[in-house]
């Protein structure tokens, strides 16, 4: 097996990947037709955000069964067939572990809210008053009240996502034992949502006093180390070259070793948000000023410092290992946030290659940056498929009529929405609407713009799909996926540079302040 320290992974949106049948929805057997391309680019780890059976309240990220594959996408044989190609072409492929909060159409969960006595109750958290003042990721109270038996229960994220009772033994063993099925189907690994979140404060108080709606106070519980490292014994120490990666969400570069330190028996990698894109509520009004080169620098600089000596971590902490990127599903393109997608887009989009290939971490690069794709730009608040901008737009808009139209959001949301949200590129959440399309190998802006079919999940701009077309990029000499394979084919393990004496840098220094 290849050292995951000396990897690159690749993380794929599917529904805007590729579209295999022509409905307007990327699917497994679309992602299976693009394995070649993947192989050839470099990639060594697939990382699927998820499969599973859902409603789609947060396109996903919202499991109603964790044994079952989204219809849209496949079948459980379609997913075995995309597993054994992966490993045929000597790849690996992980799957998003959603396990601080399901759907609440997961059977656990309609047991749970049928009495107080169900003995799913507890897999759950309920309590019978409104037990503090915490806010959700996607606007308003986190408490929602459920009229069955008068509890409220918590949904830190969407009303449909009620949370899971770490607290509980049972729920715990549930999820390991569902973590067993897919790696003993021969699954390779997990990155873990939200994974700071599963311990939480029982005493549940409100907000520190002038942090109301922090939403980094749920990341850190005070058993959160507890349940990792019986997430470890229980399974991971079972599979010896299972992959971990932990989404950070609230973990300093200070404690990230607790997570990740070579002898805590906890998590592979971890990635943090300290230059992500802020998406509290009020950013999609007012964006925070993009970081300069100087605050970039030292970001990295800080993290790299504390993962390789331990900073401030308790005795058993050791030198841990990061996952490291610029683009995912919840963040705007790469090429539109730190490049000049117009003047320099192929010096910004290797450039940002270089960088992101040559830090100390595991790279993941999110679907479409190794061809340079940019923000979709989207004119009104109904072309954004994705709960957190929609959410954010009603609570702005009914403290403030003169959003109504949702003309005011617009431009400050494609910068600050995610590339699919949780989508892919075009900016938002949702840009999850770029895919590759059969059967040529075009990474077309929005999903539904293949020749068979004339609809898509995500609406389609003409303009940005001939502008990004993977297909005009093939024909060009050193175009950026060539470029991104070069280089990732021979990526050092522990280079720790930041090449900034470049023409491209020195042209965006100018741009950004730098």
């Amino acid at each position: 097996m290849p050292d995951i320290k000396a990897s690159v992974i690749y993380q794929i949106y599917p529904r805007s990947f590729a579209d295999s049948n022509g409905d307007g929805i990327g699917d497994l057997p679309g992602i299976l037709s693009k394995l070649d391309y993947l192989a050839n680019l470099g990639v060594d780890v697939l990382w699927l955000s998820p499969i599973f059976q859902s409603p789609n309240a947060d396109n996903g990220y919202d499991i109603s069964d964790y044994e079952a594959i989204m219809p849209e996408f496949g079948t459980m044989a379609d997913f075995d067939a995309l597993l054994s190609g992966v490993h045929q072409r000597g790849m690996r492929l992980i799957l998003d572990l959603v396990v601080n909060h399901s759907s609440d159409e997961h059977r656990w969960f309609r047991e749970s809210r049928k009495s107080k006595d169900n003995p799913y109750r507890d897999y759950y958290i309920w309590r019978g008053g409104l037990p503090n003042n915490w806010q959700s990721f996607f606007s308003g109270p986190a408490w929602a009240f459920d009229e069955v038996t008068g509890d409220y229960y918590l949904h830190l994220f969407a009303k449909k996502q009620p949370d899971l009772n770490w607290e509980n033994p049972a729920l715990r063993q549930e999820i390991y034992g569902m973590m067993r099925f897919w790696l003993d189907k021969g699954v390779d690994g997990f990155r873990m949502d939200v994974i700071p979140f599963l311990s939480k404060n029982t005493a549940f108080p409100d907000y520190p006093e002038g942090r109301f709606g922090d939403l980094t106070i749920h990341a850190n519980g005070p058993r959160i180390h507890e349940f990792l490292q019986e997430m470890h014994q229980e399974v991971l120490a079972h599979y010896p070259n299972v992959i971990t990666v932990g989404e950070g969400f609230g973990v300093s570069a200070e404690q990230a070793n607790l997570y990740v330190g070579a002898r805590r028996q906890e998590l592979q990698m971890i990635y943090h948000f300290d230059h992500a894109v802020p998406r509290e509520e009020h950013r999609f009004l007012d964006p925070a000023p993009e970081f300069t080169l100087p605050e970039l620098k030292a970001i990295f600089a800080k993290w790299n410092t504390a993962l390789e000596t331990g900073l401030d971590a308790p005795g058993d902490a050791s030198p841990g290992w990061q996952n490291i990127y610029f683009g995912n599903h919840d963040n705007p393109r790469v090429l539109s946030r730190f490049g000049d997608p117009e003047r320099f887009p192929y010096e910004s989009a290797t450039m940002l290659a270089t960088v992101l290939l040559t830090q100390r971490g595991t790279p993941s690069l999110y679907q479409g940056d190794e061809i340079g794709m940019s923000n979709c730009p989207f004119e009104s608040i109904e072309e954004y498929d994705d709960i957190q901008v929609r959410n954010a737009w009603l609570a702005l808009s009914s403290v403030a009529p003169d959003l109504s139209q949702g003309q005011q959001m617009i431009k400050p949301t494609t910068h600050s929405a995610p590339e699919y949200h949780h989508t892919p590129q075009c900016s938002q959440k949702g840009s999850y609407s770029c895919q590759f399309r059969l059967p040529d190998t075009n990474l077309v802006c929005r999903a539904g713009s293949t020749t068979q079919s004339p609809t898509s999940w995500l609406i389609h701009t003409e303009t940005v799909r001939d502008r990004q077309s993977g297909r005009a990029l093939a024909g060009c000499r050193g175009c950026q996926n060539r470029y991104f394979a070069s280089r990732a084919k021979r990526r050092p393990v522990r280079l720790n540079l930041f090449p900034v004496r470049c023409s491209t840098w020195q042209k965006w220094l100018l741009v950004r302040g730098g």
